[in-house]
């Protein structure tokens, strides 16, 4: 029987709960264990994942006393994950236009424009972002609580 693997855009905000034991952090474990089934899930990011991440784990470390030996460890797992990266220069544009229509950063617009790029949907643990798109004709922005329900 031929299986099609899971494929989805996943934001910074879901990588991180790989590292930081919080709400969501189980379902975060669930999805990407996806990528050591066979066949094994197809996960995008735009390239600025890794700096988004960082830049949280930054503020784990300055804000709550993560532990910054901890927060490097964390940087190297999640940049030996198998996801697929895009360069930000090809979402720039699209990622713009998104964000200037809908009041996003831009970061989250390359989520999104790579979501939609791809026909895809993006998941996050960012409800505000899922408000934003809920409904929307074009782009599927899934939370993080419920993408895997239906499976």
């Amino acid at each position: 029987m031929n299986y099609s693997p899971l494929m989805a855009v996943v934001d910074a905000s879901v990588g991180i709960k790989l590292c930081v034991e919080e709400e969501l952090s189980n379902e975060a474990d669930t999805l990407f264990a996806y990528l050591t089934v066979y066949p094994p899930a197809q996960l995008y990011v735009p390239d600025l994942f890794l700096l988004e991440c960082a830049n949280v784990l930054w503020k784990y470390v300055r804000r709550v006393g993560y532990p910054p030996d901890k927060a490097r460890e964390d940087l190297v797992n999640l940049s030996q994950l198998t996801l697929r990266r895009v360069p930000t220069t090809e979402l720039l544009s699209a990622a713009l236009d998104i964000s200037l229509t809908y009041g996003t950063t831009v970061y989250d617009g390359c989520y999104v424009a790579l979501s939609e790029r791809l026909a895809i949907p993006c998941v996050t643990a960012d409800k505000k972002l899922v408000n934003i798109f809920a409904n929307h004709p074009v782009f599927h922005v899934y939370w993080l609580g419920d993408f895997l329900k239906s499976d």
